[in-house]
């Protein structure tokens, strides 16, 4: 589908409509609803004609059916544990990745000026990803968006349960605040100590207007990450990890 001619139409071909509804494994019994869900505010005139309002449903109902499926499968995780877990899943990227991956961005309805950029920006891929959840959910009930969620959350849910996502502080802490303050962390350099082959570093992670304790580490990269962990923590209601003042990061 070309997102301006689909745009300029104000709608979509069966053709398209078939296509779409073949990628996401779902068939609307309200075809409008896809259309409603795939409509971005830059190709209507009023705000209220756009996905807007499904993605503040899809939303919802996206970190229910997560919260719960992460409930039923890690009976021994803590609730820091599972709100670690379900942060990464229902992040923006993991959102946008899996749009993306279904090939939903391709349908996209969109207004003249953001359909001629050839890189649509990813906020809006996930937004679109829970819009369609809506979609779904209004269409057909909770049980085929559920099917929906999880049939393409699976491995987001394992692979960060299982650490390869998870322990990775500085990605959560930028997904993190992309998706609630549109901005990238800053990370800043308060100190460093030691010989040149030995140094340590002490660094602030920043998200906003918001600086979070530093921590000390063996390199600038262990500082970041430490740093990171310490605003996670923080964020999730936990003490920091790391001191400030940690005599055993340091030679």
């Amino acid at each position: 589908m070309d997102h301006s001619a689909s745009n300029n139409n104000a709608s979509a071909s069966e053709t398209d409509l078939a296509s779409c509804q073949q990628k996401i494994g779902y068939q609307f019994q309200n075809e409008q609803l896809l259309l409603d869900a795939l409509r971005h505010a830059s190709g209507v005139s009023h705000r209220l004609a756009s996905n807007e309002r499904m993605e503040f449903l899809g939303d919802a109902i996206l970190g229910f059916v997560v919260c719960e499926q992460l409930y039923a499968l890690y009976p021994d995780f803590l609730e820091g544990e599972l709100t670690r877990i379900k942060s990464v899943v229902v992040s923006r990227d993991t959102c946008a990745r899996i749009c993306t991956r279904i090939g939903l961005d391709q349908y996209l309805l969109l207004g003249k000026g953001m359909a001629a950029d050839p890189a649509i920006p990813r906020s809006v891929v996930a937004a679109t990803l829970e819009a369609l959840i809506a979609a779904i959910y209004i269409d057909g009930g909770l049980e085929p968006a559920r099917a929906f969620i999880l049939r393409h959350t699976a491995t987001e849910i394992r692979q960060t349960a299982a650490g390869a996502v998870g322990d990775n502080y500085k990605s959560l802490l930028q997904q993190f605040a992309q998706r609630e303050h549109g901005v990238t962390p800053m990370y800043r350099l308060l100190e460093e100590k030691g010989p040149d082959h030995n140094k340590c570093f002490k660094i602030s992670a920043q998200v906003a207007e918001q600086r979070f304790p530093a921590a000390w580490g063996r390199s600038k990269k262990e500082s970041e990450q430490r740093a990171a962990h310490n605003a996670i923590s923080l964020l999730m209601g936990e003490a920091a990890p790391h001191p400030e003042e940690d005599s055993n990061a340091c030679p």
